[in-house]
Formats: C-alpha cells, structure tokens, sequence
C-alpha cells in the first residue's frame, strides 16, 4: 500500500477511486458491447466507435505513468478521457508508489477482460460471469451445454465459469427439450405449461418463456431467439429502444387491457396514462443472468408437471420411487437435448 497524509485522503483518494471505478466500467463495456455485435460498421457508425474505444485500450497504461498530460492531440474516446481523469488525480496526489499500484492494478484489470474476450473466465476475468454480453462465444455455449448435460436442472459451474448469455442460450435449447418430453408424455399443450411457470415475482416470466417456446417450435434456433431478448434488454438499460415494432404491440396490449378492464370493470380508474408499460421481459440491469435464471425456472416447472401427472397416473398400481423418475426425466432430456444439437446454434 502506498502512505499518503491526512489531506490527501480526505480531498482526492475518493475521486481517484470514482475515476477507477469509472474506468473498469467503461473498459468492461468493450466486452459486453463488442463491435462486433453492432449493426453498422462503416465510417462513424456505432461499430467504428465501439472499435475506437477498443483500440483505446493500448494508450491507458502510457497516459497513467505520464508525467503531464499531451494537449497536441484530442481525446475522442471515453476510455482515454476516463484514463486522464486518473492520471490527473494520480499527478495530484504525487506519489510514484501509489501510481505504479494503480498502474499495475489496472493492467491487471485490462488484461482480464482480454481474457474474456478470449473465452477464458477464470481467476479475475470471472466477474464476466455476472454481466450481459450483446454476443456469445460458440465455445462458451458449448460449454454452457455440457454443463448443463451433466445438470439439467443448473449448477453452480454454470454461474460461475460461463458467460451468463451463453449460458442462457444453452439454457433456452435444453428448456425446450423439457417442454417437448413433458407435452409427450402428459399429453399437456406447450402453451399450458409455459402457463405452469408462472412466478408472483416475476410477472413477465410467462412473456419470456412463451416468445422462446413459440419462436423454436416455429423452428428458430436457441441463439436466434435469446440474442435479440437480451439485446433489446440492453437497449432499454441504455435509455433507447432498438426498432418500434415491439412496442407498437406492447401498446396494442395495454389497449385491449384498458378496454377490457373498462367493460369488466367500470369501477377501476385506468387510462393510458395510469398504466405500467414493461419496455422489456428481462430485468435490463442484468438480462441475460435473469433470463438464465427464467430458464431453469422452466426446466423446473416442467419436471414438477412430469412428476405430477405421473403420481396421479398411477394411482392404482405401484408407484416409481421418486429419485428413480426423476432419473428416467434427466435421461430422456439428454436423449432430446441431444437429438436436435442444430436447435442450438
């Protein structure tokens, strides 16, 4: 640790700590919002600035150790704006012991994230495992599906060595495989099971369920279907949406509901503007971590109808022991899950 005095403390070591946090903020960004995954890619598009603030990533290190900040070039990316703003305070507080901590702590960070962008989640790239990425490494989906070969039902492994939206991804291919086996073998419609996942805290878990089940019965496969969910969600965390299409039927909804309430229940006071319109399925502060966690919520639900119809089946003849259907579940899940490998890319 390096030793300041009293005043440097109190006047600039909580800004110098704001402007690192900052700092990793901006720099994970890079990783969760690739170039890419954006939609344009020519001159000043928004894949050519994400590439910019990428590139940015080789001039950190240098404006730390600086001695003065260079004024005969512009600064145009927030990843070098936010590095001088370090350096500044660095200069400030003067204490070469603190700047080369500082400096070798945010290689440190700089080379984690490197890390992910390889695939490589381990160590300090881990905190990669609690964000959500606007694209997914083929290598980390197949990871995500071993995983959840080997557990069907989540493991701690899948939250803490896989990229959330991959994961998710994953997930999304082996929910469906629980719906398919669980619709054979109760005779239950995907619809009522969806219907069956239901959750008071999370009210919109049905929308995200339903849009995954009714997209890959159609044939769409699990990346297909989750990428755009988790993009949208990060749209909204960003303070825009991505298209109009979505929310011109999010409106029509809470027009029928308005008007049914108003013939149902003429007592209620709901108008356009009392009304809460979800922009998004997904919590937006961490999509693709909530998605995954829907989706083993389905796997679940979709076990307990399994389970159920069976019990009630057999009422007259001699039970399977609980553990050993529950068995006969996780087998027949792999063979489907296994089956149809192309519904997950």
């Amino acid at each position: 640790m390096a030793r300041l005095t009293h005043d440097q403390v109190h006047r600039n070591t909580r800004r110098l700590a704001g402007e690192l946090t900052r700092l990793s903020h901006i720099c994970w960004r890079s990783y969760t919002h690739p170039p890419s995954a954006a939609d344009r890619h020519g001159p000043n598009s928004l894949g050519w600035h994400r590439q910019q603030e990428r590139d940015a990533f080789d001039r950190i290190l240098p404006a730390l150790i600086a001695s003065t900040q260079p004024t005969d070039n512009p600064i145009s990316t927030k990843v070098e704006q936010t590095a001088h703003a370090v350096a500044r305070t660095l200069r400030t507080l003067d204490s070469s012991q603190l700047t080369t901590h500082i400096t070798t702590d945010v290689a440190a960070e700089l080379a984690a994230i490197e890390q992910a962008e390889r695939g490589d989640l381990s160590e300090r790239a881990q905190q990669a495992t609690a964000l959500s990425r606007e694209d997914a490494s083929p290598l980390q989906i197949s990871q995500a599906d071993r995983l959840l070969h080997d557990s069907p039902f989540g493991s701690h492994d899948l939250f803490t060595q896989v990229d959330p939206t991959a994961a998710a991804i994953a997930a999304a291919h082996w929910y469906y495989a629980a719906v398919t086996i669980t619709a054979q073998r109760t005779g239950i419609h995907p619809v009522h099971i969806v219907a069956s996942a239901e959750q008071h805290e999370k009210p919109l878990t049905l929308e995200s369920l339903t849009d995954i089940t009714t997209a890959m019965d159609a044939g769409m496969r699990a990346r297909h279907v989750v990428m755009p969910l988790i993009r949208n969600a990060l749209h909204v965390a960003d303070g825009h949406l991505h298209g109009i299409h979505e929310i011109e039927q999010r409106l029509t909804a809470a027009h029928e509901i308005i008007t049914r309430a108003h013939a149902d229940h003429p007592e209620i006071d709901i108008t356009p503007d009392t009304i809460y319109l979800p922009l998004t399925s997904l919590d937006p502060t961490r999509p693709a971590p909530d998605l995954l966690d829907t989706l083993l919520h389905g796997i679940h639900t979709c076990w307990n109808l399994y389970y159920h119809h069976h019990t009630n089946s057999t009422l007259d003849t001699p039970r399977t022991p609980h553990q050993q259907l529950r068995q006969t579940f996780l087998t027949t899940i792999r063979q489907e899950a296994g089956t149809r490998p192309e519904r997950l890319l």
